[in-house]
């Protein structure tokens, strides 16, 4: 699998304590306490971690975080643990700024996979976009999605951030089955709707190799049990499906998950066993992904 002009690196943005019931859906807490920690308030931790990919002179960020954008109240709120912006703080320890980032992926525009986009909050200032040279690129129902949400998804995206990227002029939207060539590198894109409509998740092929960020269909090792869904999943059926078809490919062909929300794995690959009919992780690691499959 070592491939010598592919770099992959696990990216950490700002953490979240959120509501296990929330993330765990109609799942009772008796089942999930027993993957999870659980605090006083109900809360499992969480983080929101981005993959950066090295290729052919590209850097190319799968996705940005939640980041610091919210306002004290806000931040609390929705239990974001650090006021400064951890992301560009972790780009940095790999000898990066934000400037040198030439494409960011979005799976969706929620606030916990794209506010890392902005600046961090201070009062009385209007955000900004942080990545100054990099082209956003972002499924096109997504984005319909982002511009005109429903109202149980409202509160879910930032109200700003759409008409940012469209005055950056480096908004690119992508269709399912669109894909981006590296040299040995290719990224293809397809869609799942369980969680949000027009979700852009990517699988990215190296000879001898497969990754897949597939964001919130799959955003830790707890949700690959298939019945497993998230309170905020708009379609938890039909999420189901999509997540069943892609660990079948994966368990096949020895792919690779990326975890977006897992504080404990960053990847791993996934197993079936036909007797209990179940899906598992394994061979987890919570190493940058460089040092697993580089």
């Amino acid at each position: 699998m070592d491939h010598p002009r592919i770099r992959f690196s696990s990216v950490l943005g700002n953490s979240q304590k959120l509501d296990g019931g929330a993330m765990f859906g109609n799942a009772p807490k008796a089942l999930w306490q027993r993957w999870v920690a659980v605090d006083e308030l109900n809360r499992i931790d969480l983080v929101c971690r981005a993959l950066l990919v090295e290729v052919e002179d590209h850097k190319i960020l799968f996705e940005t975080g939640i980041g610091a954008f919210f306002e004290p109240q806000f931040r609390e709120r929705f239990g974001v643990q650090e006021p400064n912006h951890v992301l560009v703080e972790s780009l940095a320890n790999l000898g990066l700024s934000p400037s040198d980032i030439d494409k960011v992926v979005l799976s969706h525009l929620h606030f916990d996979h794209a506010g890392g986009l902005l600046t961090p909050y201070e009062e009385g200032q209007p955000a900004q976009l942080i990545f100054d040279k990099a082209t956003f690129i972002v499924g096109q129902d997504a984005w319909a999605r982002a511009r005109n949400p429903h109202p149980r998804d409202r509160a879910s995206f930032i109200a700003e951030l759409p008409d940012l990227l469209m005055a950056s002029k480096r908004l690119i939207l992508v269709q399912e089955d669109s894909m981006l060539e590296f040299g040995d590198l290719t990224v293809q894109f397809f869609i799942s709707n369980g969680h949000t409509p027009g979700m852009l998740c990517s699988d990215l092929r190296w000879p001898g190799g497969r990754l897949i960020f597939a964001a919130d269909l799959i955003p830790g090792t707890p949700w690959v049990h298939l019945p497993i869904t998230m309170g905020y999943d708009r379609f938890p059926e039909q999420l189901i499906n999509e997540k069943e078809t892609l660990l079948s490919a994966l368990a096949q062909d020895h792919g690779y998950l990326f975890f977006t929300h897992d504080p404990q794995t960053c990847l791993a690959q996934v197993s079936y066993d036909s007797q209990k009919k179940r899906y598992s992780a394994i061979h987890p690691s919570h190493q940058l992904v460089r040092d697993f499959i580089h």
